[in-house]
């Protein structure tokens, strides 16, 4: 289905080939997102071959609202309701029992589905509109810098992706935060636009998970560009860091103290841009580990880890 204009703002399209079993690049608020229908399990194989991805690491399930939301689990916790009369739409992603219909390409053959209800309104469209569900993992190729907008993804996946629908730059710039609801209490899996802080404020207690991973982003390397990252935690430190690595070739620093949210949503654009221009070393001053400077922080440790 790979075509020459493979990049606009036509949600009627992006619905066609959805429906028809194609892969299409779509925006939300947190990166772009390489969807295919959830329900096709075909459709969902295309995304893993695109990606490189492994077929045992889940996907997340987008869906337009709750009602949507509550057809892909079987047991719809407490919990979850909190959190998505709270939090949805937005870049929160639950974890919960699947149901008997959901597809093993979209668990990676878990008993767990993961589901977001996303809030941007080019996504919520094509939801509504497709009256289903979209498996989306990030629109790059898998493990490298996730996508915040449509040029990326066509630099990264180019015709391999059937349509990219163009929603301009992502606002939030980082994955979704992910919670288990299939524990008590809840497990945070993964850090993102939503701040344990905020979690804990609705919830009143829950835990940080540990060991295999479980969910998207959980591997210790990901979102990884070409340059070699460095994090340091000040920015004497990454004067210090700098001066040591000054003969391997160019340096840049970037620094998250500064703004931490207008950084997240610039982060992965700003590391394609040193890609672009040959750096080889990028150093990043970390924010505090709190709010979306967790997220932050989680992102730029798992990119600074080579395999």
């Amino acid at each position: 289905m790979a075509r020459n204009d493979t990049c606009g703002t036509d949600v009627a399209r992006a619905v066609e080939i959805l429906r028809s079993g194609g892969v299409v690049g779509l925006p939300t608020e947190t990166v772009y997102g390489l969807g295919a229908d959830a329900s096709n399990p075909s459709a969902v194989e295309r995304i893993f071959r695109i990606k490189g991805r492994p077929a045992d690491h889940p996907l997340i399930v987008h869906v337009a609202d709750l009602a949507h939301a509550r057809l892909w689990s079987k047991n719809w916790t407490t919990h979850a309701q909190v959190l998505a009369d709270a939090f949805w739409p937005g870049p929160l992603t639950l974890i919960l029992e699947r149901a008997p219909h959901v597809i093993d390409q979209i668990t990676g053959g878990r008993d767990s589905v993961a589901i977001r209800c996303p809030s941007h309104p080019l996504m919520q469209r094509v939801l509504v509109a497709l009256d289903g569900g979209v498996a989306a993992p990030s629109a790059n190729r898998f493990g490298k810098v996730s996508p915040t907008t449509a040029q990326h993804v066509m630099e990264d996946l180019g015709l391999d992706v059937d349509y990219v629908l163009d929603g301009g730059p992502c606002d939030i710039g980082v994955e979704s935060t992910i919670v288990d609801c299939t524990v008590d209490p809840p497990q945070v899996l993964r850090p993102g636009g939503i701040s344990e802080a905020q979690i804990v404020d609705v919830l009143g207690a829950i835990a940080t998970a540990s060991g295999p991973s479980r969910a998207p982003g959980m591997m210790l390397s990901h979102y990884a560009p070409d340059c070699r990252v460095h994090a340091v935690e000040t920015l004497r430190d990454a004067e210090e860091e700098r001066e040591v690595l000054s003969g391997s070739g160019s340096v840049v620093i970037l620094d998250a103290t500064i703004d931490p949210d207008r950084f997240a949503s610039s982060m992965y654009a700003q590391l394609r841009e040193c890609d672009r221009k040959g750096v080889h070393d990028v150093i990043v001053v970390l924010p505090a580990d709190r709010g979306i400077g967790r997220a932050i922080r989680d992102r730029i440790f798992k990119a600074s880890i080579r395999d």
